[in-house]
């Protein structure tokens, strides 16, 4: 996992990968995944954009010479005063933390994280184009094995929704690519623009689509075509008009998720994308990491945070009807705490 830690304006300190690692400690969402147990499993990464952009040969000698934050055209121009004021590592310290080119992750929908989606557009490519894999935006669920797809030979993304084009929240490529060569110098030609509407241009204009495989959203995306209004015969299940629906379940179909559980969820999806809402919880009546002793450190700090108790939920605080965040929620943690299988019957063995 790849982690920016400031404003993707800002520049980095030196102490910016010690600090990371300090914060991810502190995190009791995060710090589960430093437990040895997954050690050479997920594994965190600082992202440095020099470092990365002169990592890459097509880019390294012209990207300094362009604006880095361009998506479809809109060009977002980051003053050298800014640069100075912010710190990657830290908070802002001179400059408004409100501000469009400081903010630190997207806290609600009105103070969404544009900056940071725009530096992503173009970091998931030269992350696949240099080292070779696959790229999952941070909003994915995993709902089965990706072992099929992990090593194909050819490089995908999948549909965005019922148009023609690619949408990169999941995109394969091969490492020092043809393809990814020519996606970087025709980028540099457009600014630096990797959105990926402009993806999509940039490979219809060279006759090259069949290059890059566009698989079908449902794959990834199962509830997409649902809520623009599209698919309303047998739609994929469960059935959701707004990308809010799977943290707020409308009343109508609020039995489904712990009647159906995480087997009834976009059965036969890779994976589910819940489309940001980083500011909704998953879980509003036990919004903390519920992993078992082995964890119980970071569940203190979390509860103390949500001023809750530290002990046993009221049943007064669930909703009658659990929402499908919730109840995914819930069923991962019940897996970690060893107390049931994952979906191919295997136990975590610690």
């Amino acid at each position: 996992m790849w982690i920016n830690p400031g404003p993707a304006a800002a520049v980095q300190n030196p102490s910016a990968v010690r600090e990371m690692y300090s914060e991810l400690k502190q995190n009791p969402w995060a710090s589960p995944f430093l437990h040895p147990r997954f050690k050479d499993v997920v594994v965190f990464k600082l992202w440095n954009t020099t470092e990365q952009l002169d990592g890459v040969n097509e880019l390294k000698d012209e990207w300094r010479k362009r604006d880095l934050f361009n998506s479809g055209g809109n060009i977002y121009t980051v003053p050298q005063e800014n640069k100075a004021e912010v710190e990657v590592g830290g908070t802002a310290t001179k400059a408004d933390s409100d501000n469009i080119l400081n903010r630190a992750g997207s806290k609600s929908s009105s103070t969404y994280d544009r900056m940071s989606v725009i530096l992503s557009d173009m970091a998931r490519f030269v992350l696949c184009h240099r080292f070779g894999g696959t790229y999952l935006d941070a909003d994915t669920l995993f709902l089965r094995d990706w072992e099929e797809l992990w090593g194909w030979k050819g490089a995908f993304a999948y549909r965005w929704s019922r148009l023609p084009r690619y949408n990169t929240a999941v995109l394969h490529m091969n490492k020092n690519s043809a393809l990814g060569t020519f996606l970087f110098r025709t980028a540099l030609k457009n600014d630096l623009d990797f959105h990926p509407e402009t993806i999509t241009r940039y490979t219809q204009d060279a006759h090259l689509e069949e290059l890059l495989l566009r698989l079908p959203d449902a794959l990834f995306d199962s509830a997409w075509l649902n809520t623009e209004n599209f698919q309303r015969d047998r739609p994929a299940q469960p059935y959701f008009t707004d990308f809010a629906h799977f943290f707020e379940t409308p009343l109508v179909n609020s039995a489904a998720p712990q009647a159906m559980g995480i087997n009834g969820f976009f059965k036969g999806a890779y994976s589910y994308h819940f489309h940001n809402f980083w500011w909704k919880p998953f879980d509003p009546a036990r919004n903390w990491p519920d992993l078992g002793d082995r964890f119980i450190a970071g569940e203190r700090q979390a509860r103390n945070a949500s001023a809750m108790p530290s002990t046993d939920i009221p049943e007064a605080t669930d909703r009658k009807d659990l929402d499908w965040a919730t109840v995914l929620k819930r069923t991962f943690e019940a897996y970690i705490r060893g107390e049931r299988p994952n979906m191919y019957g295997e136990w975590l063995q610690w």
